[in-house]
């Protein structure tokens, strides 16, 4: 349709006769007539003005192969995207941040009490089988997974009452969001700022995860004792759940900083994929945790079985990747 066409369109859609449309807009009847004839085309500021009055876009009225039909779904899009936008005001994202900073190394010792969970059983598993302190296999057994379980117990209060406070902010990792004037030049400065805490951080975990191998792979080329071979995992472990805090905590902040800039893993497309994976890992660990459990009870060889969370950590990152690239594809 052309102009003329759609201007008589639109005034007859609302009930208006052609006087009381130019009314609307201060000019005669004849001016209308004229339009909607096409024996003269209104000059812009009167089609910015029927473009309000309709309730349309002017590019619905000056382009001839836009239909109604394709004015109402672009319509409709931009109030959809409207409404998913969440502002966040400067005071929000300030203190977003501050509990982002105060939270971090909480979760990030939670983390670290979790690896460091079995060592004290591996350990004691060792010296039992050994003969060593007069430890038998009972106690060794009481001891550690005692120490196992309330190490963990630690670790699940601190995530949850760490999740509790952070829950009003949740809707930054899954919700599009749109920052007050200077949140991102504030956001953006901090970041910069930090980066050269966390990538120091970030190295020297890498290579604390490298390192930690070699005193496992010495001691089994030096001796074949079993005691010197569990302490060397224990000295492991540590070394990892140093290198786990490192990386949460460093890692941790960075991200709260990606999340108001909505950068890295907080894009609009990666938020997408994450409403889907936060279902999928909640279904996903339950089941290993059910795994880990029934496997630790019915052999009794905790000292072997804590090899199922590095194990499924392994396989939530290719389970993760899959569900982004199909994600991705439907798209």
């Amino acid at each position: 349709m052309i102009l003329a066409d759609k201007i008589m369109e639109e005034r007859k859609r609302n009930g208006w006769s052609q006087e009381e449309f130019a009314e609307q807009l201060g000019v005669s009847r004849q001016s209308v007539s004229k339009w909607e004839s096409a024996q003269s085309v209104p000059d812009l500021n009167r089609i910015l003005q029927m473009a309000e009055i309709f309730g349309v876009s002017t590019d619905y009225l000056l382009k001839d192969e836009m239909e109604r039909k394709q004015e109402m779904v672009a319509l409709a899009e931009s109030v959809e995207t409207a409404e998913k936008l969440r502002s966040v005001s400067m005071e929000e994202a300030s203190e977003f941040l501050k509990m982002q900073e105060e939270t971090a190394p909480r979760i990030a010792l939670a983390v670290s009490l979790c690896v460091l969970s079995p060592v004290l059983l591996i350990v004691l598993a060792g010296f039992s089988d050994s003969h060593l302190f007069g430890i038998s296999e009972n106690l060794a057994g009481g001891i550690g997974i005692t120490a196992l379980f309330i190490m963990v117990a630690i670790a699940v209060f601190i995530f949850i009452q760490c999740g509790a406070k952070m829950n009003k902010f949740e809707f930054l990792e899954k919700k599009k969001i749109e920052t007050a004037y200077g949140v991102d030049g504030m956001v953006r400065s901090k970041k910069e700022a930090y980066a050269s805490t966390y990538n120091t951080c970030v190295s020297v975990g890498v290579i604390l995860c490298i390192l930690s191998v070699i005193p496992l792979i010495v001691s089994g080329f030096l001796t074949d004792k079993d005691y010197i071979a569990t302490t060397m995992v224990g000295v492991l472990l540590v070394a990892v759940s140093v290198a786990c805090y490192l990386f949460v905590s460093t890692g941790t902040v960075n991200n709260g900083y990606n999340k108001l800039l909505q950068e890295g893993d907080y894009t609009t497309e990666n938020k997408k994929s994450s409403v889907v994976m936060d279902r999928v890992a909640g279904v996903y660990w339950l089941v290993v945790t059910a795994i880990y459990l029934a496997w630790s009870f019915l052999s009794m060889q905790w000292n072997i079985t804590w090899i199922v969370w590095p194990v499924a950590g392994v396989l939530f990152g290719a389970i993760a990747c899959i569900v982004k690239i199909v994600m991705k594809v439907d798209d």
